[in-house]
């Protein structure tokens, strides 16, 4: 007898085209770890926290609870905190890719910055206050602070790209999905180069929602409450700050003798359909999305050497993806190595899978995989290797980042250390007390 349940069609998961692949030229980053590329991942690599308590003098609220602030921008930057942010990395990510302006089509660059959640003080003001001046003398027009898409036209304009400007708003998947769209852009034929990333920082709102939520880390010691992958974890703790990236077809950078960080192998969007907020226990379709993204990259019998996981040090967020991992790696995953950055940087929502990406740039330019900072009583999920407190030294040339979001949005991006020697970014020599373990088997715990 004939079923009458529906066939589910599969079709053969293809490696992305490798004639000319899109890579990454120019990074930029400011988070509370610094205001440089280079000052970041140097603290990245001695396993620095600067996650503090909140103090009045911030102007996030009347909670005071661990969070990663930026603390050097000038006094009275706190209009817009967002905007400078992504405006700093912008410019930082712009000259790092060495572009020659005088040889740039300006059309055909273009800009795909997520949303950020603003600073809204125009609307907080007590309603005498903020009629006591005419509108014109404020720095930001209130729908400035309003709008989601304000970082991508500020920096649209600042830098005078007028190739295609992009917004998109979903969650803590946005800069993982801006960078995947300004590659499709250049892969389309739309744009030469692209400017791409994101940028967040603490507001009242989202802040009292987080709490709201209780899902925010808290202990006696600030610098270490955010404890990803770890049996005690208790919550995340909310970051502030930015990154960009300069993204261009490979033959392009290397016609204008430019250096290489990484080439994007494979990219890959699923959605959970299941809760705005919560992650559905069933972890098939994340499992899914990483086989996917391995196929896609080539690498089914290779697989990845380091995951830069989203590790927020939520139990369901960190449980449901190395139980993802384990589950579309089988044996392999006990091979690969997993970290978490928000360990230290904090969770900068919007933004956080630009970071962490271009920190996974930055460990294949360097050889270097950091570690998960404050993490004590691993998680067991086989023997997956999530780096507790030291960092390795070890040449990778595959690795993925994945960000989760609310609203069930699962992303990944596959980066591969470009082939061409000539065209790679040189490594830098790892700050001289960068947490570096001898051996990965004195850290590897039993299943």
């Amino acid at each position: 007898m004939a079923s009458n349940s529906p066939v589910l069609l599969r079709f053969p998961e293809r490696p992305a085209p490798e004639e000319d692949p899109i890579v990454i030229t120019g990074v930029g980053i400011a988070s509370s770890l610094g205001s440089s590329r280079e000052s970041v991942w140097q603290n990245i690599q001695l396993g620095t926290s600067r996650i503090r308590r909140t103090e009045a003098s911030d102007q996030v609220g009347e909670l005071r609870l661990p969070c990663g602030m930026v603390d050097w921008l000038p006094p009275g930057s706190e209009s817009l905190k967002s905007i400078q942010l992504t405006q700093h990395a912008a410019a930082e990510a712009l000259s790092d890719a060495t572009l020659d302006w005088r040889t740039v089509d300006r059309t055909r660059f273009a800009c795909s910055v997520s949303a950020q959640f603003g600073d809204i003080g125009y609307l907080y003001m007590p309603e005498g206050e903020r009629d006591s001046k005419p509108l014109d003398e404020y720095k930001h027009r209130w729908w400035q602070e309003f709008l989601p898409s304000t970082a991508s036209h500020l920096i649209g304009e600042q830098f005078q790209l007028y190739g295609p400007r992009l917004c998109h708003t979903t969650a803590c998947a946005s800069g993982l999905i801006s960078t995947i769209v300004a590659a499709r852009m250049i892969r389309d034929g739309q744009a030469d180069f692209a400017l791409c990333g994101a940028g967040d920082a603490v507001t009242k709102l989202v802040y009292a929602a987080f709490a709201r939520m209780g899902v925010l880390a808290d202990n006696d010691n600030p610098s270490a409450a955010c404890k990803p992958f770890d049996v005690h974890r208790n919550g995340f703790v909310i970051g502030e700050g930015a990154a960009m990236l300069v993204l261009e077809k490979r033959s392009t950078a290397m016609a204008r003798g430019a250096k290489i960080y990484a080439e994007l192998a494979a990219a890959q969007m699923l959605n959970q359909a299941h809760h705005v907020t919560g992650l559905d226990g069933d972890t098939g379709t994340m499992e899914a999305l990483i086989e996917r993204l391995v196929a896609k990259a080539g690498w089914q019998y290779l697989g990845p050497q380091y995951i830069n996981a989203h590790g927020t040090g939520t139990e369901q967020n960190d449980r449901c993806e190395l139980h993802a991992i384990r589950a579309a790696l089988k044996e392999r995953a006990d091979n690969v190595l997993v970290s978490s950055n928000k360990a230290v940087l904090g969770h900068l929502i919007n933004a956080a899978g630009s970071i962490e990406l271009a920190l996974t740039a930055m460990a294949l330019r360097d050889g270097y995989v950091p570690p998960t900072m404050h993490l004590d009583t691993p998680e067991s999920v086989g023997q997956i290797d999530c780096m507790p407190k030291l960092g390795a030294k070890t040449e990778i040339d595959r690795a993925l980042k994945l960000s989760l979001a609310f609203g069930g949005h699962l992303v990944g991006v596959a980066l591969r250390r470009c082939p061409i020697a000539d065209a790679q970014r040189e490594p830098i020599a790892l700050h001289p007390n960068a947490l570096i373990r001898e051996e990965r088997k004195a850290v590897r715990r039993a299943a």
